[in-house]
């Protein structure tokens, strides 16, 4: 049985984020060319910090960010031990990477990934810890191969914990990726966990790494195939309005939004996730039978993408 009691190398978490947010930065501004990540570090008033690393007006990415952050709090935010009321007021520490980028040409998708560690009372003999996070897909024009593609590696990730692993995380993507204002998902998911230590710290980890690396692999060959496609104002006018389903998202419904806001985090860092151009149009309608209509009438219908017929 695995040692769920096992105290959490945190340390070696830290070093493997960190290095997860310089490969991501490298491999996405290659990909842009025009444009590169600036990096901010800061620090967290109750210790530890994070460094931001942000591109705008990039050739491929209108906007793109990569955080990396580390803190301590003495009092457990109620968006983190909303699952555990018996950690309520615990003192914390926490780290994560969270990845979103925003792409120019509205027939790439946009993409966020995260992935996350907290422990609660840090300093005690017995710390209560678990993982969290995941990586979803927001496309503004659906290709059945480019969803294909994503969950075969979202898949993959998950064969490191075997089992039911990959289709219970795609379901609480699914659910979770969710406007229930608009009773309509934000994109075509991916996966999605929290709460996850019963593998133990060492399996859950290695896993934690799997959805990391897989992710640019998921991603990358995405935005190569879709960045040179021709598009016209009416195409990009159409991803602005959908971008606003995904700030309506962000500052509604996303966790880690709450959680960065109730912990005193940096505000700039926090909000990074979103947009810098959008629209919102009163009762537009997309026509009927065309590819915007598709989208929300057949992309973005949970289904079971790795076997879907042609």
């Amino acid at each position: 049985m695995p040692n769920i009691s096992q105290k959490p190398d945190i340390q070696s978490v830290i070093q493997y984020l960190k290095t997860l947010q310089s490969v991501c930065c490298a491999k996405l501004s290659q990909q842009d060319e025009l444009a590169d990540f600036i990096s901010e570090e800061w620090t967290h008033k109750n210790g530890g910090g994070g460094i931001t690393r942000v591109l705008e007006g990039g050739a491929v990415f209108e906007k793109g960010g990569v955080n990396f952050s580390h803190v301590r709090g003495e009092c457990l935010p109620p968006s983190a031990s909303a699952a555990r009321d018996h950690l309520a007021g615990k003192p914390f520490e926490a780290a994560g990477v969270s990845l979103v980028m925003h792409p120019e040409n509205p027939f790439v998708p946009t993409t966020h990934m995260n992935v996350r560690i907290f422990v609660a009372d840090p300093d005690s003999a017995s710390p209560e810890w678990w993982f969290g996070g995941g990586y979803d897909l927001t496309p503004y024009y659906g290709f059945k191969e480019d969803c294909e593609h994503w969950h075969g590696c979202a898949r993959f990730a998950c064969d490191v914990l075997g089992g039911d692993a990959y289709p219970d995380f795609k379901k609480r993507c699914d659910e979770y990726f969710f406007l229930k204002h608009r009773n309509e998902a934000r994109g075509i998911g991916g996966i999605f966990f929290d709460d996850l230590n019963t593998a133990g710290f060492d399996k859950t980890f290695e896993f934690i790494r799997a959805v990391g690396d897989s992710f640019l692999e998921a991603y990358i060959p995405l935005v190569i195939k879709r960045k040179g496609h021709e598009y016209d104002q009416s195409q990009k006018n159409f991803q602005l309005y959908r971008r606003g389903r995904y700030v309506e998202f962000n500052l509604v419904f996303d966790r880690g939004t709450l959680f960065g806001l109730q912990s005193g985090g940096r505000t700039e860092s926090i909000l990074m996730s979103l947009p810098p151009h959008v629209q919102w149009k009163y009762g537009w309608k997309a026509e009927h039978d065309s590819p915007e209509h598709k989208l929300t009438e057949y992309f973005l219908k949970p289904k079971n993408w790795l076997e879907v017929e042609s």
